[in-house]
């Protein structure tokens, strides 16, 4: 059973820092990555790394960093220079033949 499992939620002052965590379970994914959805607003793409080959979303660009260990399956997150607009519940995505999984979502809450 294919499954991604996020940590690393929480409350951090504006400029501040996270790691968000996802590990997978069940298969190895070449395509991974992270979005967001803000209250009222839609799901939005924030980072993808497809083998060793990343991508950001403008609004992330030189903040976020995504990385990966191919070995034990996980996909991280770094997120640096911190802003409220940053608020949102951040979710696991990966893809495989045809098919995308997500993961449960967690919260990341950027206020003083």
């Amino acid at each position: 059973q294919v499954q991604l499992v996020e940590s690393g939620g929480g409350l951090v002052q504006p400029g501040g820092s996270l790691r968000l965590s996802c590990a997978a379970s069940g298969i190895i994914f070449n395509t991974m990555g992270w979005f967001r959805q803000a209250p009222g607003k839609e799901r939005e793409l924030v980072a993808t790394i497809i083998t060793s080959s990343t991508k950001y979303a403008d609004s992330v660009k030189g903040r976020f960093t995504i990385s990966r260990d191919m070995v034990k399956k996980t996909v991280s997150l770094q997120m640096n220079s911190l802003k409220p607009e940053d608020t949102a519940v951040y979710y696991c995505w990966a893809y495989s033949n045809g098919r995308n999984y997500w993961g449960q979502g967690t919260q990341v809450t950027v206020s003083s």
